[in-house]
């Protein structure tokens, strides 16, 4: 029940959202609540922390910025492609990381997703520090122009709905099950007869296609690559909106990325100060809320339900 109030809120505030607050802010916004959403998939239900998430949402990015521009593919086509790249470097990622477990995972992923950093910046198609720049939106189906920013809002917002009801149906599902299974007792897991190496792959494959699919959408909205969009520090910053939302909850990733977002968005005249202030609230949210916003509103109606 909880859950459903909160899918409504979310679908109110998604639709309406244009009335109150610039379009292409909130559609930033929902791009990296995609992306928390996919990397908590990873760490929350199969419990695997990847340090290299920014490749997949970076490199994708680049793809879909390439194939648009020099190929004249449309924003969907686009998008599924540089979709469709992450999927495959996730593939080849997943299949060396899971080899490993713990913090050697963790260094795993940030050592192969500095190799995407290393040809986003050299490779002649990217730009280098600059970016790929001038990525066309087009039109959608060739009848609704994505320049018009409200039509693009509507386009991405229908995006993440895709996405999260794709995240959503695969932790409820029985492969969700043994995942939280394999996160719980890997061991047990084990003797029960799953293969886990395949379970933990195909957990790792999805999350890189979706945060891809939100690292595509984002360079169709700015009609830019940035080169920061591969740097390992949005693998950090991804990590922070999972915690303060509430990792292994099914609506946490979605409000640590509006709630860093906005506090980004709000305190940018302190310059790198920012960076600063988000990580003491990442301390006060690891001290005080340990299971993020939406564990603790979770925990207190179990409480007065019980």
């Amino acid at each position: 029940m909880t859950n459903r109030i909160l899918f409504i809120i979310m679908l109110v505030a998604g639709l309406t959202a244009p009335l109150f607050a610039y379009p292409v802010f909130v559609m930033d916004l929902l791009c990296f609540a995609l992306f928390a959403c996919a990397f908590n998939l990873l760490l929350g239900y199969a419990g695997l922390l990847s340090f290299g998430h920014a490749a997949f949402f970076g490199g994708a990015a680049y793809i879909t910025g390439y194939v648009t521009k020099e190929w004249g593919f449309g924003p969907l086509l686009g998008i599924l492609a540089g979709a469709a790249f992450a999927m495959v470097i996730g593939t080849v990622f997943g299949f060396l990381a899971i080899r490993r477990q713990g913090i050697y995972f963790a260094m795993v992923t940030l050592a192969l997703a500095q190799i995407i950093y290393f040809l986003a910046l050299q490779m002649p198609f990217t730009g280098g520090e600059n970016g790929l720049q001038g990525i066309p939106r087009g039109q959608l189906f060739g009848l609704i122009d994505l320049n018009d920013s409200l039509a693009m809002y509507y386009f991405v917002f229908a995006i993440f709905l895709i996405g999260f009801g794709i995240i959503y149906r695969t932790i409820n599902s029985p492969f969700g099950e043994v995942l939280q299974a394999i996160r719980e007792n890997e061991s047990r897991a084990l003797s029960l007869g799953y293969d886990v190496d395949h379970f933990k792959l195909l957990a790792f494959v999805i999350s890189a296609t979706l945060a891809g699919l939100a690292g595509a959408t984002k360079a169709i909205i700015f009609q830019f690559a940035a080169l920061t969009n591969a740097h390992w520090q949005t693998s950090g910053e991804v990590i922070l909106m999972t915690l303060v939302g509430g990792l292994g909850t099914v609506f946490g990733p979605v409000l640590g990325a509006i709630t860093v977002g906005a506090l980004n968005h709000e305190l940018s005249a302190f310059g790198s100060w920012v960076q600063v202030i988000l990580g003491t609230i990442f301390v006060v949210c690891v001290m005080v809320f340990r299971r993020g916003i939406i564990g603790e509103l979770q925990r207190l109606v179990s409480r007065k339900s019980g």
